[in-house]
């Protein structure tokens, strides 16, 4: 007599095998020597797994860690290395940086170099159709200057907003300023400027801007004064610190400033925003933006002292340009220390890099990444787009769009962060390469430092 065997009914001189556990006898079927069908094969399975995790619950705590793991897998975090060691094959389990989450530029540089070097220079390059007038045609002012008041209704108070942030970021808010004075029918006080706590710039309004052409083009939409009258500092005792300042939110809807700061304005004659900036939404009326608009490209202009600057730099520009008809290329690096802090991303300076930018976030925002938890994640913020363009990349950038190494190009920035060693493979991809200190002298700049 012979004992069941689940490898079949053929005869075998082996020793019998154990019966079966009974929690899988309900499974098995009764049929014998015929060939399951294959309906019968997949309830097999289903009771084998139902059984499995019913009875056998410990299963189920594996669980989490089995989601974990497969979601490292997907992730490409965690990845498994096949090896042979001495005849044998292991299987060794290694963390992998997900694609994208690491600065490889320098590699991919040294590797295209050799391309860069062979291509014509000058035969093709985009500068030279880079203006042409096809580009443009379709673009339209948004402006229509014709579109003005004939006279202003009563004020409904004044209006105190600080500009805070880098220069672009004060732009913006003199702009989203002068639309939300437009709103709430609220005279505007030249704004107040921040004092960056990167930066350190005492400059004034009047210092960077024109203030009389401000609010010269300006007066037939939005009442501009330099300061409040005589009889709302005396309300507040000649100190606008005394004046209330409205906590509103960032990128605020029209709505919320009509229904919740235009009775505090009408009610207390001025009210302060402090900080302002972003605090007006990017989707407002069409009236609203063309006041943006009317702020942005005909109200704000340069100091004249800038101005006239400006205009010399330029001309020399031009004068570098000759082998390209005058024609250059003008980029704004934004790879100053206090970018590469704030962006919290990595690059390729190892432990000194990683100290320097802690040293930085702690200086210029202090205790702001260190909140309770807050986490820095360099990896993540590189894959999704996060990261200040190094020098290196913007060049790379440029060459790839077909500008080659006869271009001139401008570079507008503050200090580059270790600009000795980020800054040298632009200045191999771009020979002529000028900055404000390449075309000033040291005395036309001196007023501006």
């Amino acid at each position: 007599m012979h004992g069941y065997s689940r490898l079949g009914t053929g005869r075998s001189n082996a020793a019998p095998s154990p019966p079966s556990s009974p929690r899988f006898r309900h499974g098995r079927s009764k049929t014998s020597g015929g060939r399951a069908s294959k309906q019968s094969l997949v309830e097999r399975m289903v009771v084998v797994l139902v059984a499995t995790v019913f009875r056998r619950r410990g299963v189920l705590l594996l669980a989490p860690f089995l989601y974990f793991l497969g979601m490292l897998l997907y992730m490409g975090s965690v990845g498994f290395d096949v090896v042979s060691l001495k005849n044998t094959v292991g299987v060794v389990v290694r963390k992998r940086a997900p694609t994208g989450s690491v600065y490889r530029s320098p590699q991919v540089f040294e590797k295209l170099w050799p391309f860069m070097e062979r291509q014509s220079n000058g035969s093709a390059n985009a500068l030279m159709t880079a203006w042409s007038s096809n580009v443009h045609q379709a673009w339209k002012p948004c402006v229509d200057k014709n579109n003005s008041k004939a006279e202003f209704p009563k004020s409904n108070g004044f209006l105190i907003i600080e500009a805070n942030g880098g220069l672009n970021q004060q732009r913006l808010s003199i702009c989203d300023a002068v639309a939300v004075a437009g709103l709430l029918n609220a005279s505007l006080i030249i704004p107040i400027f921040h004092l960056n706590s990167v930066w350190r710039d005492s400059s004034k309004f009047g210092n960077i801007f024109d203030e009389d052409f401000f609010i010269n083009a300006l007066k037939n939409h939005v009442n501009v004064v330099k300061e409040p009258p005589e009889d709302i500092r005396q309300r507040f005792d000649n100190n606008i610190s005394n004046i209330v300042n409205l906590r509103v939110k960032a990128w605020s809807s029209p709505a919320h400033y009509l229904q919740k700061v235009l009775p505090k304005l009408v009610g207390l004659g001025a009210v302060r925003i402090a900080p302002f900036s972003n605090r007006l939404a990017q989707a407002v009326p069409s009236n609203v933006q063309w006041l943006r608009c009317l702020a942005n490209y005909e109200a704000l202009r340069f100091s004249e002292p800038i101005r006239m600057l400006a205009e010399k730099m330029v001309d020399r520009m031009v004068k570098n340009s000759s082998q390209s008809a005058g024609k250059y290329v003008s980029v704004h690096l934004r790879f100053e220390e206090d970018m590469v802090a704030f962006s919290c991303c990595e690059y390729d300076g190892g432990e000194e890099e990683k100290h320097e930018m802690d040293i930085a976030r702690e200086r210029s925002w202090r205790g702001k990444f260190r909140r309770r938890g807050r986490v820095i994640r360099p990896g993540a913020n590189r894959v999704d787009g996060k990261c200040p363009l190094t020098p290196l990349e913007v060049g790379m950038m440029l060459r790839g769009m077909g500008f080659d190494n006869t271009t001139s190009v401008y570079v507008a920035a503050g200090k580059i962060y270790k600009a000795e060693k980020y800054m040298a493979p632009l200045k191999q991809m771009f020979p002529r390469l000028e900055s404000k200190d390449t075309l000033a002298t040291p005395e036309e700049l001196a007023p501006f430092k």
